[in-house]
């Protein structure tokens, strides 16, 4: 994953609300098994190792977020703990057979989650953070983002 996607993944998070928040996870949980696949591709196993750690790592985060007072919960951790067997799978075949199936799995539940998200209407996890106003300006298409109030009313008061 490159710097510009960690900065916009770390912008977007820094907005979004809970339901947007774990759509956001899914989309770097996707980023970290791409990383994997070209890993993968070039034959590098430090690196395959590190990014599919880095997959479970999320994987983890997940879990972690489940509220078993609904049932569904049971049901996704299931799956979140068999995609976690699938990985690992694939560390010790050195194959992407695991990746890919663990991958066709979360990409389902994606579709689900995204579609909950839309309909998410709570603020945002973050009561204090900085705005940010993104929009066209006088450069040719190139979009830029302006921060509001920096550093005014932000942060712990004592």
């Amino acid at each position: 994953m490159d710097d510009q996607l960690k900065q916009d993944f770390t912008r977007r998070l820094s907005q979004c609300n809970s339901g947007g928040m774990i759509v956001i996870m899914y989309e770097i949980l996707f980023a970290y098994a791409e990383d994997a696949k070209k890993a993968f591709a070039d034959g590098e196993r430090g690196q395959i190792k590190e990014s599919v750690r880095k997959v479970q790592r999320v994987l983890d985060e997940l879990i972690e977020s489940l509220d078993f007072s609904y049932e569904l919960s049971n049901q996704l951790y299931a799956l979140y703990t068999f995609c976690k067997r699938e990985l690992a799978r694939s560390l010790y075949q050195n194959s992407p057979e695991g990746l890919r199936e663990a991958e066709k799995i979360l990409r389902r539940l994606y579709g689900s989650f995204v579609q909950a998200a839309s309909q998410d209407t709570s603020g945002p996890v973050m009561g204090n953070a900085q705005q940010v106003y993104a929009g066209m300006t006088y450069g040719r298409g190139q979009l830029t983002e302006s921060y509001m109030d920096n550093d005014s009313q932000r942060g712990f008061f004592v």
